[in-house]
């Protein structure tokens, strides 16, 4: 377990206590079960992207406000060099929280995702955010419900109405892309 992941673990914990939430009820809402958040919150495992996204969604925040708040970094200036970058221990997918943690109506996400990959999150994922994903680097297949966007470097899409997702890299090159998120 990496420093941010202990951190990650003891934010989950505050933030579903903060709410008055069981580990039950964090259950329900999310659709993780009980046993994995508590195995989660004592460090014991280290979550997929999918696990965290799920129950960042269940507390009302997103996966990026997740860990900004496991760094605890107040700054307006986020350096290259200081942003939380995780990696989800599945797929490879490696995600960096761009934004300063100072927050502000907007949310940068860097994201690449490895050759061969694929990134699956549900609806609830995007039930509170407007989403725009940016395409820096390679090509990206987005599948928005039973829609398929190829997208290449420089395509940019805006997701409609919260649907089950999922990122796909059908090439042999990494793909790296932008999240922009603003609150609906």
């Amino acid at each position: 377990m990496t420093d941010l992941g202990a951190a990650l673990a003891t934010t989950l914990q505050a933030a579903r206590q903060a709410r008055g939430l069981s580990g039950g009820a964090l259950a329900d809402r999310s659709g993780v079960s009980r046993a994995m958040i508590s195995k989660i919150e004592r460090g014991e495992t280290q979550p997929t992207a999918v696990l965290l996204s799920r129950l960042a969604a269940a507390l009302g925040m997103t996966l990026s406000e997740l860990v900004a708040r496991a760094e605890q970094d107040q700054n307006r200036l986020a350096r290259k060099e200081n942003q939380p970058t995780w990696t989800d221990p599945d797929t490879g997918y490696t995600r960096r929280a761009v934004s300063p943690v100072a927050g502000g109506p907007l949310e940068l996400v860097e994201v690449e995702l490895p050759a061969g990959a694929r990134v699956a999150f549900p609806a609830a994922t995007y039930a509170h955010r407007h989403q725009q994903i940016w395409v820096l680097e390679g090509r990206l297949t987005f599948r928005e419900g039973a829609t398929d966007h190829h997208m290449a470097a420089g395509d940019c899409l805006q997701l409609g109405p919260p649907q089950a997702c999922v990122f796909v890299n059908e090439t042999d090159t990494p793909c790296r892309y932008l999240v922009a998120l603003a609150p609906r």
